[in-house]
């Protein structure tokens, strides 16, 4: 197995050749058990244990490593394989933490293609869908909207035009993973080295997904409840898997939320429409809510522009005017941490000087 065939390029050979001492070796993190880390390497895969240098150094569970990330690693004679570097990312994927801590979550990391799965059954929403390719927008990577259950709608043509009427810029493929129907739709995006990442929410059948793509029942499935089709979470953590097709995939686990991360994350991205159009505004800085000539509330008013689309867009601007805040006061704590431990760092370990 070929490194290319893993993912790697031009972009990690670079990052790889700045790590300190002897060439490492790299490797790519397929899974993490317990601290312990599944690496798929050229010659085939290894557990390895992080260094303790990382572990003191990092002072967020982002800058430890996530499925998808290269890494360094150094062999020791009867020692597991130490990691002593995380290669920096190309793309990332990420959501606030759940709870009330203000928190970086990674779920995939160095994703080319996000596959965002939809439910057509009674979980079918477009307003997540919006939210989701938000996230997948600002990760970096190009994101597909996959709606399975196509068995399962009356109206497929209904369903695929509303969501291609949301997803500016998206592919939108219909398919049913269960009986094997449009999976072929998929396969330009599986290309050997490229890396997909299925992200939806608990029910959607992703894990079904999967195993149809795997060709073997690999991962556990289950039903949904019959009044909403939301469903347990079947798959319990993320894992990179190399497909037939020689592309990698990571499925992730069931999402009851997504709350957006990153200081830089914009509602425009998945509402490209409503941004153009408010640029035909009176004034430049229109609230688009009910402010004379405003070309939002008009496009409403005429029917042309769905008004819970508009909900949703206000809804996503206020939930990250919330995040930037809490975001500058958890960077600042950081900050600080990484201070305390440097100087605690320092402290143990004086230079010794030596006289001349």
């Amino acid at each position: 197995m070929s490194l290319q065939n893993l993912g790697w390029d031009s972009f990690f050979e670079s990052a790889l050749r700045r790590c300190a001492g002897d060439r490492p070796t790299p490797g790519r993190i397929a899974r993490e058990d317990a601290g312990r880390y599944l690496v798929l390497l050229e010659e085939g895969e290894c557990t390895a244990e992080l260094a303790g240098r990382l572990k003191h150094q990092a002072v967020s569970g982002a800058e430890l490593p996530a499925v998808g990330d290269w890494v360094a690693l150094r062999h020791a004679e009867a020692e597991l394989p130490i990691i002593t570097e995380v290669l920096p990312r190309k793309t990332v994927f990420s959501r606030k933490a759940a709870g009330v801590v203000t928190e970086e979550q990674i779920l995939a990391a160095n994703v080319d293609t996000v596959f965002l799965v939809s439910g057509l059954d009674h979980d079918f929403n477009p307003r997540r869908i919006e939210r989701y390719l938000t996230a997948a927008w600002e990760s970096g990577a190009s994101p597909v909207i996959v709606l399975n259950k196509a068995d399962l709608t009356a109206d497929l043509a209904s369903a695929m035009g509303e969501v291609e009427a949301i997803a500016i810029g998206a592919p939108v493929v219909a398919i049913s993973a269960l009986e094997g129907g449009g999976l072929d739709s998929l396969a330009g995006w599986l290309n050997p080295g490229s890396t997909i990442a299925l992200l939806g929410s608990s029910g959607v059948g992703k894990s079904t997904l999967t195993n149809a793509l795997l060709g073997e029942a690999r991962q556990r499935t289950g039903s949904v409840r019959e009044g909403d089709s939301r469903g347990r979470h079947t798959t319990t953590r993320r894992e990179l898997v190399r497909l037939p097709s020689g592309a990698l995939l990571i499925d992730t686990p069931g999402m009851r939320e997504l709350q957006l991360w990153g200081e830089d994350a914009d509602a425009g991205s998945a509402f490209p429409d409503l941004v153009e159009l408010a640029r035909s505004c009176r004034f430049r800085d229109c609230g688009h809510r009910s402010e004379p000539g405003c070309a939002i509330v008009q496009a409403v008013s005429r029917g042309d522009l769905d008004p819970a689309r508009v909900a949703a867009w206000h809804k996503l601007e206020r939930e990250l005017a919330h995040f930037a805040r809490r975001h500058d006061a958890r960077a600042q704590s950081l900050e600080k941490a990484r201070w305390k431990k440097a100087t605690r760092a320092m402290k143990q370990h004086p230079r010794v000087r030596r006289w001349s």
